[in-house]
C-alpha cells in the first residue's frame, strides 16, 4: 500500500512539471482585440436560435374557432349563431368541436323564425363535419388553421413541438461526438446550415406530416450549433472571460433573438412567410468561416500541434504580441502525442462511480430545467393579455436574468448560485395555485418571475457543466447534458397541454420538479476558481459523493502517514 502511495506521489511530481493550456497561452492576454472579435462573432451567431427555436409559439398557435356552418344554408343570422351549442368551462362559451344537427336546425328554422323561444339543449349534436371557421383577428394562417389541428386532432399541435425537440435531442447526441472527433468548427457550421436550410424548405410543406419531418431536421441543427459555439468560446477565450461569454455573450444574444420573434410575428401573420423571414438571417453567417478558428485545445489533444501553434501565433499577431520562440517543451509535446492516440467515447462519462454520479445528476438537472424553461415559454399565448406583448416580456426578462447570473457567478460558488436560484424558481411556480383566480395580473407576474429565475439557472448550468468535464470529452459531456435537456423539452409541450384541463396544474408540477433539481445540485463538486480540466484522470480526482475511510498500517506506513480511500482510489497522505 505504501508503494502505491509513492507511485501516486511520483506521478504528481511529474505532473507539476507540465503546464496546462492556460499557462502556455498566458502571453496572449485575456481580452485582446482578437478575443473581443471572437467573443462578438460567436455571440452574434446565436441570434437566429432565439427566434427560430421558439417560432412554434406563433406558427402553431390555436386561434378561436368553432364548427363551420356552410354559407349556402338558408339560415338567418340568429339561427346560424344558435347552431353552435353553449358549453360549460371557465365561463359559458360556444363549443369548438360540436354543433347541432344541421338537418334538425333547418327544419326548426322554417317553423320557428326566432330560436330564442326553443329549448336547444334537447337537440342532438354532431361533430364538425364541414370543418371549422377560425378567427382572423390575430392570424392569417397557422399550421393549426391550415391542417385543422383541433378537437380530435388537437394532439398534433404539441406533437409538432415534440418532434422538433426530438430532432434537437438527436442533434445534440450526434453533434457532441462528431465535434470531439472532427472538430468544433466543422460541427458548428454544419448545424447552422442544417437549421437554416431545412427551415427554408419547411415553408413549402404540403401537409402536416411533411412539416413534422422537416421540423425534426430543423431541430437537429437548432441547439447543436449553440453548444458548439459555447465550447469553441470556452476553449479559445481566457478563463476570466468564460463566465461573461456564456452569460452576457451567448445567452443575451439568444434573448435578443427571442425578443425579435414577437416583433417579426406581429407584422407577418402568415406562418409560411414568417418561417421564411426567420430563416433568412442564417445566410449572413457564411463569412464567419474565415474569421472563427478551430479550438487550439482540441487540436492539441488530437496531436495536430502545428495547426494549434499556427492559430496561437495568429492570435498573438492580431493582438500585437510577439509569441515565444518555443511554445511547448519536449516533455509536453511527447505527452500530447500520447494523449492524441487515446480515444474517448460516451462510455467515459459513466465509467467510474464519481464521474457517473456527476453525469446522472447533470442529466436530471438539465432535463428538469428544460421542462420548466420551454413549458413557461410555450405557455405564453395562454396567459391573459396580448400574446405578442407577453412573448416579448417573456424574452426581455431574460436579459436582466443573464446579467444577474453573471453577477452571482462572480461573487458566489457555482453550486450555491445554481441550487439557490432553483429553490427560488420552484417555490414561485409551486405557489402560483394559491393566487385567487380574479388576480390574473398577479399570476402573470409570478410566471414572469419564475421565467426570470429559471432562465438564470439555465445560464448557470452551462458554465457549471463545462467546468465539470475535461477537454477530451467536454463537448461530449455538454452534448449529453443538452441531450437530457432535449428529453425535457420533448415532454414540455404536454405540460402546457395539461393546462387545458387545469390551468394551474402545469405550474404545480414544474415547481415541484425544480425544487427536486435544487436538492440534486447540492451533491455536485465545486469548480469555482479552478483551471479547466484537461484529462479524464483529472476528472476522477473530483469527487461527487465522498466516502472516506482512514486506516493505519504500521508495517508499511510511518506514523505520520495515513491512507485515504476515495471510490476505490488510494493515495498516501502526509499528516505531519
Amino acid at each position: 500500500m505504501l508503494s502505491l502511495g509513492k507511485e501516486v506521489a511520483t506521478g504528481s511530481a511529474t505532473a507539476i512539471t507540465m503546464r496546462d493550456y492556460d499557462e502556455v497561452t498566458a502571453f496572449l492576454g485575456e481580452w485582446g482585440p482578437y478575443q473581443r472579435l471572437i467573443f462578438f462573432l460567436l455571440s452574434v451567431s446565436i441570434l437566429p436560435n432565439g427566434f427560430c427555436g421558439l417560432s412554434i409559439v406563433f406558427v402553431g398557435d390555436v386561434p378561436e374557432h368553432r364548427c363551420l356552418v356552410p354559407g349556402n344554408l338558408n339560415l338567418s343570422d340568429a339561427w346560424r349563431d344558435r347552431t353552435i351549442p353553449l358549453v360549460e368551462g371557465a365561463q359559458l362559451q360556444r363549443s369548438k368541436c360540436t354543433r347541432y344537427r344541421l338537418d334538425v336546425i333547418l327544419n326548426l328554422s322554417q317553423t320557428f323564425p326566432d330560436p330564442d323561444f326553443l329549448n336547444m339543449s334537447e337537440i342532438e349534436q354532431e361533430p364538425c363535419l364541414d370543418g371549422w371557421e377560425y378567427s382572423k383577428e390575430q392570424y392569417i394562417s397557422t399550421i393549426v388553421t391550415e391542417w385543422d389541428l383541433v378537437c380530435n386532432n388537437d394532439w398534433k399541435g404539441p406533437f409538432s413541438m415534440s418532434v422538433f425537440f426530438l430532432g434537437v435531442l438527436v442533434g445534440t447526441f450526434i453533434a457532441g461526438q462528431l465535434s470531439d472527433r472532427f472538430g468544433r468548427k466543422a460541427v458548428w457550421f454544419g448545424t447552422m446550415a442544417v437549421q437554416t436550410g431545412f427551415t427554408m424548405i419547411q415553408v413549402f410543406s404540403p401537409n402536416w406530416e411533411i412539416f413534422c419531418l422537416l421540423n425534426f431536421f430543423v431541430g437537429i441543427g437548432q441547439i447543436s450549433n449553440y453548444v458548439a459555439a459555447f465550447v469553441i468560446g470556452s476553449e479559445v477565450l481566457g478563463k476570466s472571460i468564460r463566465v461573461i461569454y456564456s452569460t452576457l455573450g451567448l445567452c443575451i444574444s439568444y434573448a435578443i433573438g427571442y425578443m425579435f420573434l414577437p416583433l417579426i410575428a406581429y407584422f407577418i401573420r402568415s406562418w409560411r412567410m414568417l418561417l421564411f423571414a426567420l430563416s433568412l438571417p442564417g445566410l449572413l453567417y457564411i463569412p464567419l468561416w474565415w474569421f472563427v478558428p478551430e479550438s487550439p485545445r482540441w487540436l492539441l489533444f488530437k496531436g495536430r500541434i502545428q495547426e494549434a501553434e499556427a492559430i496561437i501565433q495568429h492570435i498573438a499577431k492580431k493582438n500585437g504580441i510577439t509569441p515565444p520562440a518555443i511554445l511547448f517543451n519536449d516533455l509536453e509535446l511527447e505527452e500530447m502525442k500520447v494523449k492524441s492516440v487515446i480515444s474517448h467515447t460516451i462510455i467515459h462519462l459513466v465509467k467510474t462511480s464519481n464521474i457517473r454520479a456527476i453525469t446522472i445528476i447533470n442529466f436530471l438537472v438539465w432535463m428538469i430545467l428544460s421542462i420548466e424553461y420551454y413549458g413557461l415559454s410555450l405557455n405564453t399565448p395562454n396567459l391573459n393579455g396580448d400574446a405578442y406583448l407577453n412573448c416579448f416580456f417573456s424574452a426581455a426578462i431574460e436579459v436582466p436574468a443573464y446579467t444577474v447570473t453573471w453577477l452571482l457567478l462572480q461573487r458566489f460558488t457555482r453550486r450555491f448560485c445554481l441550487s439557490g436560484t432553483l429553490f427560488l424558481g420552484g417555490g414561485v411556480l409551486f405557489f402560483i395555485h394559491l393566487v385567487p383566480s380574479d388576480l390574473s395580473v398577479l399570476t402573470t407576474t409570478l410566471v414572469m418571475v419564475g421565467k426570470f429565475v429559471i432562465t438564470s439557472s439555465f445560464s448557470m448550468v452551462y458554465v457549471y457543466t463545462a467546468e465539470l468535464y475535461p477537454t477530451v470529452v467536454r463537448n461530449m459531456g455538454v452534448g449529453v447534458s443538452t441531450m437530457a435537456s432535449r428529453t425535457g423539452s420533448i415532454i414540455s409541450p404536454y405540460f402546457v397541454y395539461l393546462g387545458a384541463y387545469n390551468e394551474l396544474l402545469p405550474f404545480m408540477l414544474m415547481g415541484s420538479l425544480t425544487i427536486l433539481s435544487a436538492v440534486l445540485v447540492l451533491f455536485l463538486p465545486e469548480t469555482i476558481n479552478k483551471p479547466l480540466l484537461e484529462t479524464i484522470d483529472q476528472m476522477q480526482n473530483i469527487k461527487c459523493f465522498k466516502c472516506r475511510t482512514h486506516c493505519t498500517n504500521q508495517d508499511s506506513l510511518d506514523k505520520n502517514e495515513t491512507v485515504e480511500k476515495w471510490d476505490g482510489h488510494y493515495e498516501a497522505k502526509d499528516l505531519s
